[in-house]
């Protein structure tokens, strides 16, 4: 059994007051909840873009040109696909 010091007499573990949850900057601590209850995780790809969207910080300049890079590399395709499709639709 480990010796009390003089800093031991301020915290108890028995007061009910120990938080095991890890820290914030630890990875999978931005996961929306609902994401977290369909079984995501930071291991998965899914779930590490949307980890690594979540930790994005909107005052930093840095993280907004991250968010718009982004939604270029992940809209495109989708813009592309539409535009394909209209004009299958629409010869011409």
């Amino acid at each position: 059994m480990q010796e009390r010091d003089e800093y031991d007499e301020d915290w108890d573990p028995a007061d009910g007051d120990v938080d095991d949850a890890p820290p914030f900057w630890f990875n999978g601590q931005h996961l929306p909840p609902h994401a977290r209850s369909m079984g995501l995780t930071h291991h998965v790809p899914d779930g590490a873009l949307l980890d690594f969207a979540g930790s994005l910080d909107s005052s930093k300049r840095g993280h907004k040109i991250t968010a718009w890079a982004m939604l270029v590399v992940f809209g495109l395709p989708v813009v592309f696909a539409i535009m394909r499709l209209v004009s299958v639709i629409v010869p011409g």
